[in-house]
Parts: structure tokens; C-alpha cells; sequence
């Protein structure tokens, strides 16, 4: 299942090219070199004699490098081509194109190569609402047969930088070769393309900040070695496995303040920066694989954590960012991400990660270090998110360039009543206040064991009780037996039945007696599709299977719906979503994307991509983790790793081997019969 598109990765350096390898970009196609939010290359287009070519196969050799394999000339059904093209892309500060021509024929020829180059310089922002618009000054120059390109807008400058290795006659479009091929000859040239953010004093930025690999291939292997090893009768279930490592290993990204350490960007194409509640989602579902994620993204929110008053950003004291970029709109102040901080739920989630970092690492002086901002953070839930003044989190963007909904579910329409009506604003989603209940638990318990601080921690447990006894009385809809999605600005249910109740599951707010009727209704028809649960329910007004958060199915929301069935002793309703969204993981080739259709499964019998989903997108590679920490039941208790395995039926026998913790390195293990039962979902099986 794909669009044609071809794409690698570095951080948040990408390309995105056609099944040729050209870049022919419009205003509104994130095709092209991206790279700190600005696109460096718009147009790329390979000819020979002034043809385009045609693509035998594309191989994709690693995230970061693809080859393409291409004859000259239209496509047609018999192919007898007497030249073939080999370009060979990696991506490393910019991409390098490694070109190969060869002569098939027994008899010499000469060809004009040429490659056309140009830039719109445009920022992403400015891609993805289809509106580039530029008011600074283009410029193009050949400097000693590099072709050099240009934006400049007062103190914002950005350049590419083409070069060949190969002699060209090199204009203000692009660069042409004469080329002679002996007899079963080959020519090549390996041509880099080089992107510059160049300081007001005239130095390139990029090279203390984003270093090209010369081991890329090595440091993957030694990425995947690290990871614990999973060995499963289910095939499948590995193939899943190696795709979320690899793919977050593309996705990973050092932020400037980070000192070289990764975190999670969130997805490809939007998205390739720190994301406060993705990068916290992401590194709570790698815990047990990749740790450093978790204490590189917390020491980098806190560096950009609020401490003022801003209403362009939504920034307040103690908040957490939601979003960082670079590009130009950003300088300006056309867009507020410098960094924006419209999220309401960062900043809870923040407590949440450091406290379930340091029960499975140890990490205590991780914690010690990060008092002062998770007091901060604990304090803006109070002091800052209670907007209607009734005690719970609420939010209101304050700048009209900022996000209308500031729930994980940030689309336009994706907070509605039952009917369909869109409640006004501030609103309070119920997610939220089960969010805020787990901080105050955590934080607690984070203050009593490692801040010595017993009264803060007795006051925090004080509030988490009475909150989630307000939330259990004023949320809570009798007649339907679930939580409301939200209260609106004058306090009442917003009653369309969500997904968001599942996300109680897993923060503990949910009375234990009330459990049983929000897994019946996550398992249920309206909900659950057969691949997974649904963002919102059929029947609700603004039911969609293909709306964004208003009837798809996200594996990342389904990865902690499924942990929470599992916190509250659901295992075999834990294990059919597990079964549902793995299963689906087969059919995107082990890649999840980001959402996908919420259509039946017996409709469809295949899961129908979400048109413009992110893909790869870092929560729905790290779903898969998630899950298979879920179905082993891994849970750390003091200095020992829990293992309570309910695996679905068709994953037989499970073994995650040397789970890194406070423990050492540790092994887990799930045995379950082998039966085939693909169409309703796997059962679980418990060990």
C-alpha cells in the first residue's frame, strides 16, 4: 500500500521523490530536500538526450538510502533498453546521488546528461496550507561549476549547494554532462546537494548541529543490536518488530539544545521536530527497548518548558512546548511554534514519563535534576489549566494561529457532542483530567521516595483522590454507562462515546466497578472495528471511518487503550486489540501508519489507508513495543521485571530476550496454543 512516492530519512532531513527518483515539487507537494523546516530542493529531474526515464525496480537499502534502477525513454510493455541508469541516494547533512550509466550495447555512444535544479525555499507550513508565498530575494550563482542557490529576507538566509564530482557545464538551472560510453562501458559521478542556514555574520549553522554519517549502516546495526531480541512463532509479529525499530531509528532527531542526544521526531513529512505529547507517547511505548529516548526528550522539554505569559505562543508558566521549528514564518512571527506551547496535555504526560523512566532505569538523579520542573509542571495543572475554575484541565487557544483543540485529538471537528454540534470553547476532555490524576499519583510518589518530601507527596495524593471523585460524578453519562468525550464552557457532558475512554483506562482514574462497562463498550460494535477501536463511535454525529480523529483507527491510541484494558485485568479484551492492529501492521508491510480507515473488518477484509497519514510516524512505530510489552504484562517492581503474559492465540510462543532496566538485562516469555482465528481476533491465551 503506498502513493508512489519514494522516501529517506535522516533526523529531520528527508527527501521525498517520485517512483524515478525526481523531485518536481508543486507549492501544496512535500516533495523535495527538507531540512529544519525549510525545503532546499524543490525540482531534480534526470534526463538523457533530453528524455526522462523510466524506473525497472526502486530498492529500498536502508531508511536513509534508496536505490533506482532506470532506462531512458517512456514505459512500455517490452523494454529492450541499450542504457541503463543506476542512482544510488543517501541522506547525510543533505543527500549524495551517486550516478551510474551503462552501456549495454557493442557499440560506443554519446549522451547529454542533464539535471535540472531549482528551489522555492518554502516552509513547511507554508506546504502543507498550499499558500508558498516568498517576499524575500531569490538568487542563483555558478561558483567554479557549482551551481549555488539562494533565499535571503533580512537576517533569514538559506542555501543550497550542488557540486559533481564529474566535470559539468553548469548553468543557473542545472547542470549538464557530455557523456562517451565505450562498448559495454560505464560512466558515473556522485553529485551532493548541500543545505545551508548561514548566522547574520555569513557561517553555516548546519555542521555544528547536524554532522554527516560516514558509518550510517554501522550505526543502525548497533542500533538494532541493542534493541532486546523477540523471537515469536508468529512471523509476522518479527517482521513488525524489526520494521518500529528501524523506522524509529530514521526518526530520530537531536535537537539543538540536546548535546547530540536523540529523541523522537514525530512523522514523516509534517512533523520532523520535537513534539512535546508525541515525543512523550513515543518514549513511554520504547521504555523497555530504548530508554535514552524517554530521558532525551524530558531533559529537552524542560529546557523550552514556560516560565511567562505569552498569549501568541499559549505559553504559560510551567507549561510544556507542544511544537519547535525554524523555518521562516517562525522567524517572522507568522506562526507562533518558537516554541508554541498550545497543548493542555504535555505537561501532565511530562510527570508521567520521568515517573515511569525512573521505575523501569533507576535513574534517580535524573529525577533530582528535573524537580524544580516537574513541580513546576505539577503546579500549572492548578494555578494555569483550570480555565472554568471547576477543577479541571481545560483549554482555549489565546492566538488565532494556534490549534483550536489542544487534546491529542488536535483536528478542527474533533470534540463534538453526540448530535454532532460543536461545543464552544474552553473545553474539558476527559483524557485530560485522567492525565492530570496519574501525575499527582506519580508525582507523589516520585516526591515521597526521591525528594523527601512526604507533606508535598501527601498533598498530591490528597488531590488525585478528590479529583477523581469529582471526575467519576460530573463526567460520568448513567444512561449510556460510559465517561462523557469532554465538559463543555458551561460545564456540561459533550456526550459522544470516544475512544478518549480507553485513555482513562490507563491513567487509573476509572472506578474499578465502572471498568467493566468501558471495555464492553472499547470491544464493542460500536467501536471496535475488528482492526482496532475506533477514534469515535458509529452513530455519533460526526461518525466518519475515514475522518481524521472522528472515525479512524490510530494504532498509537489503540497501543495504550490496550495497556490500560490490561492495568485493569482485561487481558483477553487487551489481546484482541493487540491481534487487531498487528494483523492490520501485515497489510502496510510492517509499517503502521499513522491512522487508517475505521471501516468494518468483514466490509473491507483489508485496512484502507488514511489518504494523508504520516508514515513512518514515530507513535504508531512504537505501537508495536507498546504491545508487546502489553501482552507479556512486563511491569517493573522495584529492582525486578514482572512478566504476566496473555497473548493472543496465533502468537504461540513469545520471547523477549535481554530487556534492559534497573535490573540488568532481563528475559521474558508467553507460550500460547497455535490456532488460526485471523477474522474476529486473536484470543488471548494466558500463561
Amino acid at each position: 500500500m503506498g502513493d508512489g512516492q519514494v522516501r529517506i530519512l535522516d533526523g529531520n532531513t528527508f527527501v521525498i521523490s517520485d517512483g524515478s527518483g525526481d523531485i518536481q515539487a508543486s507549492p501544496a507537494d512535500p516533495s523535495g530536500l527538507f531540512s529544519f523546516d525549510t525545503r532546499f530542493l524543490s525540482k531534480w529531474v534526470l534526463t538523457i538526450n533530453g528524455e526522462q526515464l523510466n524506473p525497472l525496480s526502486v530498492d529500498e537499502l536502508h531508511y536513509f538510502q534508496t536505490r533506482f534502477f532506470l532506462v531512458p525513454g517512456p514505459a512500455r510493455v517490452y523494454i529492450d533498453a541499450k542504457l541503463s541508469v543506476i542512482r544510488q541516494r543517501t541522506v547525510a547533512k543533505g543527500f549524495s546521488e551517486e550516478l551510474t550509466l551503462l552501456n549495454l550495447d557493442r557499440n560506443p555512444v554519446d549522451i547529454t546528461l542533464r539535471i535540472e535544479v531549482g528551489n522555492d525555499f518554502a516552509d513547511i507550513f507554508d506546504v502543507k496550507s498550499a499558500t508558498v508565498k516568498k517576499v524575500g530575494k531569490y538568487y542563483t550563482r555558478v561558483e567554479n561549476g557549482d551551481l549555488l542557490l539562494g533565499y535571503e529576507r533580512e537576517a533569514f538566509r538559506r542555501e543550497t549547494h550542488v557540486s559533481s564530482t564529474a566535470t559539468a557545464q553548469t548553468d543557473e538551472r542545472g547542470l549538464t554532462f557530455a557523456v562517451h560510453l565505450d562498448p559495454h562501458g560505464h560512466w558515473d559521478t556522485t553529485l551532493r546537494v548541500v543545505p545551508r542556514i548561514l548566522a547574520p555574520g555569513g557561517g553555516d549553522l548546519l555542521p555544528r548541529v547536524h554532522q554527516a554519517r560516514s558509518h550510517m549502516d554501522l550505526e543502525l546495526t548497533d542500533w538494532l543490536r541493542r534493541a532486546p531480541r523477540l523471537e515469536c512463532d508468529w512471523a509476522p509479529l518479527k517482521d513488525v518488530y524489526q520494521r518500529s525499530l528501524v523506522d524509529l531509528a530514521a526518526l530520530r532527531y537531536a535537537p539543538l539544545v540536546a548535546r547530540g542526544r536523540s529523541l523522537p521526531a514525530a512523522g514523516l513529512p509534517w512533523f520532523m521536530t520535537l513534539f512535546g505529547r508525541d515525543s512523550i507517547f513515543t518514549s513511554l511505548q520504547v521504555l523497555p527497548f530504548e530508554p535514552e529516548f524517554a530521558a532525551t526528550t524530558l531533559r529537552s522539554l524542560a529546557i523550552w518548558q514556560g516560565t511567562r505569559v505569552d498569549d501568541f505562543r499559549d505559553e504559560d508558566p510551567g507549561r510544556m512546548p507542544h511544537e519547535l521549528r525554524y523555518g521562516e514564518t517562525i522567524a517572522f512571527e507568522e506562526q507562533p511554534h518558537s516554541p508554541y506551547f498550545g497543548t493542555a496535555d504535555a505537561t501532565p504526560l511530562f510527570v508521567v514519563l520521568l515517573d515511569e523512566y525512573e521505575r523501569w532505569t533507576g535513574d534517580i538523579e535524573l529525577v533530582r535534576e528535573l524537580e524544580f520542573v516537574t513541580r513546576f509542571a505539577l503546579a500549572w495543572i492548578d494555578d494555569h489549566a483550570d480555565l472554568m475554575g471547576n477543577g479541571y484541565i481545560s483549554y482555549q487557544r489565546r492566538t488565532e494561529s494556534g490549534l483550536e483543540n489542544q487534546c491529542w485529538k488536535d483536528s478542527w471537528d474533533s470534540i463534538s457532542y453526540h448530535d454532532g454540534r460543536l461545543p464552544g470553547l474552553p473545553r474539558a476532555t476527559c483524557e485530560l483530567q485522567g492525565y492530570a490524576y496519574d501525575a499527582k499519583i506519580r508525582g507523589a510518589r516520585l516526591a515521597r521516595r526521591v525528594w523527601n518530601d512526604p507533606a508535598y507527596a501527601d498533598k498530591l495524593e490528597h488531590e488525585a483522590a478528590d479529583l477523581k471523585r469529582r471526575f467519576d460524578r460530573d463526567f460520568w453519562i448513567e444512561n449510556g454507562q460510559y465517561f462523557a468525550l469532554a465538559l463543555d464552557a458551561d460545564g456540561k457532558q459533550v456526550d459522544a462515546l470516544s475512544s478518549n475512554i480507553g485513555h482513562l483506562l490507563w491513567s487509573g482514574i476509572v472506578d474499578p466497578e465502572k471498568a467493566k462497562a468501558i471495555a464492553g463498550h472499547l470491544l464493542g460494535p460500536r467501536l471496535f472495528s475488528g482492526w482496532g477501536v475506533r477514534t469515535l463511535a458509529v452513530g455519533e454525529g460526526r461518525y466518519n471511518p475515514v475522518g481524521y480523529h472522528v472515525g479512524t483507527v490510530w494504532p498509537f491510541d489503540n497501543s495504550f487503550i490496550a495497556w490500560g484494558l490490561r492495568r485493569y485485568g482485561y487481558e483477553a479484551e487487551a489481546a484482541r486489540i493487540a491481534a487487531g492492529i498487528l494483523d492490520a501492521a501485515v497489510f502496510f508491510d510492517g509499517r503502521l501508519p499513522e491512522a487508517f480507515g475505521g471501516f468494518d473488518r468483514p466490509l473491507t477484509r483489508y485496512p484502507v489507508l488514511y489518504p494523508t497519514a504520516c508514515s513512518p510516524q514515530a507513535w504508531s512505530s512504537g505501537a508495536p513495543l507498546l504491545l508487546i510489552r502489553t501482552m507479556l504484562g512486563l511491569e517493573p517492581l522495584d529492582n525486578n521485571l514482572v512478566v504476566n503474559p496473555a497473548l493472543p492465540t496465533n502468537i504461540g510462543h513469545m520471547q523477549l530476550l535481554d530487556i534492559p532496566g534497573r535490573w540488568g538485562l532481563a528475559d521474558a516469555l508467553g507460550r500460547g496454543p497455535v490456532q488460526a482465528d485471523r477474522q474476529e481476533g486473536l484470543r488471548p491465551q494466558l500463561s
